[in-house]
């Protein structure tokens, strides 16, 4: 399995040699650290931890420097593997040579947050109608409940107003469109979850 922790730049588009354009995502992967290979018979499963970015050490916890043997990381993750990728040690990089042109790859990441949004935005409800004397009810959520509905009350799962946003949200069968190791960038065809600036994590098998 290959994985990687990148963040997000932006998006542009790219053209073939046929010309055809392609709307593509940029990402910039800075090498990954490999923090510490989890094992069968100390932790009862098989997986990598790996670091990414920079923070500096004053806003690092003790238990967490401890962790990352040193390293002053920002994020970190884990990966469950199998025996193959074991083959990796403690220190070693991971960078974008590991992806090639063409590869089909899942990218996973926190949605841009959009706070407190009605039924209209959050859930695409249509709203109320615009005649017959309803007056303010364009965005109006409509009955939630009572009568003979659920004996009279709301029922559980009932779409309302509420946050929306800031969730991790993976989306699968995304194209490597190009690689560029010399400046750290990769290009995915389409549109990846979340802000300029949000960690995003590639993974394909």
């Amino acid at each position: 399995m290959k994985f990687l922790l990148a963040k997000k730049v932006n998006m542009t588009q790219v053209f073939d040699e046929k010309g055809m354009t392609y709307p593509v995502t940029v990402l910039l992967a800075t090498p990954n650290t490999v923090i510490a290979l989890k094992d069968v018979t100390r932790d009862g499963y098989k997986a990598v931890q790996v670091g990414f970015g920079e923070k500096r050490e004053k806003n690092i916890t003790k238990p967490r420097l401890g962790q990352m043997g040193g390293a002053k990381h920002s994020h970190l993750r884990e990966y469950r593997t199998d025996d193959a990728d074991l083959a990796l040690k403690v220190g070693d990089a991971l960078d974008l040579t590991q992806f090639k042109e063409g590869d089909t790859v899942s990218v996973m990441a926190i949605s841009k947050g959009k706070g407190f949004q009605g039924v209209v935005k959050r859930h695409k409800f249509k709203g109320g109608r615009r005649s017959h004397g309803q007056k303010h009810s364009e965005r109006e959520p409509g009955s939630i409940g009572g009568g003979g509905r659920a004996g009279g009350r709301v029922a559980k799962g009932m779409r309302m107003a509420g946050r929306m946003g800031g969730d991790r949200v993976t989306v699968s069968n995304l194209k490597v469109i190009k690689v560029l190791p010399e400046t750290g960038e990769i290009m995915i065809h389409g549109a990846v979850p979340g802000r300029r600036g949000t960690v995003v994590e590639i993974k394909s098998k």
